[in-house]
C-alpha cells in the first residue's frame, strides 16, 4: 500500500507541476530576475536589413491571393523584403496564381517530400541575413517584420518566435474554443520563458532566424519549427518571444480535423526529444534544460501516463483504514467531476450545443489522449514527413 501512496503523489505532482506548477515557478523566477535587472528594450537599426519572407505551401491555390495581399501590406521597405514560396509537390493552381505577382521567388519540384525537406531545399537560395517563416493560411500583423528585426539587434538573439492567435467567435465549436484557450495559456508561458532565459521553441505560423545559423534538418523531421529553433538554442543563442509580432489563423474545422494536428504535434514532439538529446545535459545548458524538460518533455512523455494512472490510484486509496481518507475523497470527487464535465462537453459537441465552459476539460483530455495516438503513429512511422492538412473554419 505504501507503494500506491507514493505512486499516487508522484503522479499528482507531475500533473500539477506540468500544467500549473511550472507556470507558478516560472512567474516567480521572472519577478525575482526583473527586480535586479530591467528587461531590454529593442530599437530598430538605422539601416534596415534585407529580410526573406519564407512560405512553404502544398496545394494552397485558394489562399495565395489572400496571403500575398497580407505580405504586400507589411510595413517594411518593399525593396528589402524578399518573398519566397516553396511549393514542392503542388498540383493545383498554386504556382499559376503566384506567377501573377512580380518579385516573388517560386521554388518548385514535382516531387513532394514534406515540409522539412522543402525548407532545407529553399534555404539554399536565401541570401538575406534574416529569414522569417510563415504559413500560407496565416495572416501576420502589419508591424510584424519590424518588430522581429528589432529583436535581432541583440547579438545574442538567434531566433524570434512570434505569437500565434486563433480566431474565436461567440459561437465557436470546441476545436476553436479549446485551441484558443490553449494558445492563450501557451503564449503566457512562452513570454515568461523568454523573459527568464529563452523561449522553448517556436511555432511555424511565424518565427524568424539568423540565416547564418540555419542547420539542415533530417527530412523526416515532423516538427520542423520546434527542432530548427532549438538547434539554434543549443548553439548558445536565445529564442526571443515577440508578442508584438503575431500570426492569426482560423481554428480547425472540427475536433476530427484538430486531432490530425495534435497527433502530428505529439508524434513530432516525441521524435524531437530523441534528436535534441543534448538538452538533457542540465550541467551544460542549465536554465534552458530546466525549461525544456518542464515545458515540453514532461507533456510529451511522462505526464499523460501519470494522468491516466491518477484516478485508478486514487480509487484504490479510498479505504476506511487509510489516514486522511477524506483528502483522497476530495481528490477523487474533483477528478470525477472534471471527467464528467469533459464527457458532457463531448456529448454536447456531438449535438452541436456549444458551451465554452466545457471546452477546457474536454480539450485538455483530448490533448493528452492524442499523445498516446502520437506514440502509436511514431511506432509505425516510415520516414516520410508528409501530412494531410487539417481543414480550417
Amino acid at each position: 500500500m505504501t507503494t500506491l501512496f507514493m505512486l499516487f503523489w508522484i503522479c499528482m505532482f507531475l500533473v500539477f507541476y506540468t500544467y500549473i506548477g511550472y507556470g507558478i515557478v516560472l512567474w516567480m523566477a521572472v519577478k525575482v530576475k526583473e527586480l535586479f535587472s530591467s528587461q531590454k528594450v529593442f530599437e530598430l537599426p538605422e539601416v534596415l536589413p534585407e529580410v526573406t519572407l519564407f512560405i512553404t505551401a502544398y496545394n494552397e491555390e485558394e489562399m495565395v491571393d489572400e496571403k500575398m495581399a497580407n505580405c504586400l501590406s507589411l510595413d517594411y521597405p518593399r525593396d528589402k523584403l524578399h518573398i519566397f514560396w516553396v511549393t514542392d509537390g503542388s498540383n493545383d493552381g498554386t504556382n499559376e496564381r503566384l506567377a501573377n505577382y512580380q518579385d516573388v521567388t517560386i521554388i518548385f519540384q514535382p516531387q513532394r517530400q514534406g515540409k522539412s525537406a522543402a525548407i532545407n531545399r529553399g534555404m539554399k537560395s536565401v541570401t538575406t541575413p534574416i529569414v522569417i517563416f510563415t504559413d500560407a493560411n496565416t495572416s501576420i500583423n502589419r508591424k510584424a517584420v519590424k518588430e522581429i528585426v528589432k529583436a535581432f539587434t541583440d547579438s545574442r538573439t538567434g531566433c524570434v518566435a512570434g505569437e500565434k492567435r486563433i480566431v474565436t467567435e461567440e459561437k465557436d465549436v470546441v476545436s476553436s474554443g479549446g485551441e484558443g484557450a490553449y494558445w492563450r495559456y501557451e503564449s503566457a508561458l512562452k513570454d515568461l520563458d523568454s523573459r527568464l532565459c529563452t523561449a522553448v521553441g517556436a511555432a511555424g505560423e511565424l518565427f524568424a532566424i539568423r540565416t547564418s545559423l540555419f542547420q539542415e534538418m533530417r527530412e523526416d523531421t515532423l516538427l520542423d519549427d520546434f527542432v530548427l529553433s532549438l538547434q539554434i538554442a543549443i548553439k548558445g543563442y536565445r529564442i526571443v518571444y515577440c508578442r508584438n509580432a503575431h500570426a492569426t489563423e482560423q481554428a480547425s474545422l472540427n475536433m476530427q480535423e484538430e486531432e490530425k494536428r495534435k497527433v502530428r504535434i505529439a508524434a513530432g514532439g516525441i521524435q524531437a526529444i530523441g534528436r535534441l538529446w543534448p538538452l538533457f545535459n542540465i550541467f551544460r545548458y542549465k536554465c534552458l534544460s530546466f525549461q525544456y524538460i518542464s515545458h515540453r518533455v514532461l507533456r510529451w512523455t511522462i505526464t499523460p501516463v501519470a494522468l491516466l494512472l491518477l484516478l485508478p490510484l486514487n480509487l484504490f486509496l479510498l479505504y476506511p483504514e487509510a489516514a486522511s481518507v477524506w483528502l483522497y475523497q476530495v481528490f477523487a470527487a474533483g477528478q470525477l467531476l472534471f471527467y464528467l464535465l469533459a464527457v458532457l462537453g463531448w456529448i454536447l459537441s456531438k449535438k452541436s450545443i456549444r458551451t465554452k465552459y466545457l471546452f477546457i476539460p474536454y480539450y485538455f483530455l483530448f490533448m493528452n489522449l492524442n499523445v498516446f495516438k502520437g506514440m502509436a503513429y511514431l511506432k509505425n512511422f516510415r520516414g516520410l514527413a508528409v501530412w494531410e492538412k487539417a481543414k480550417r473554419q
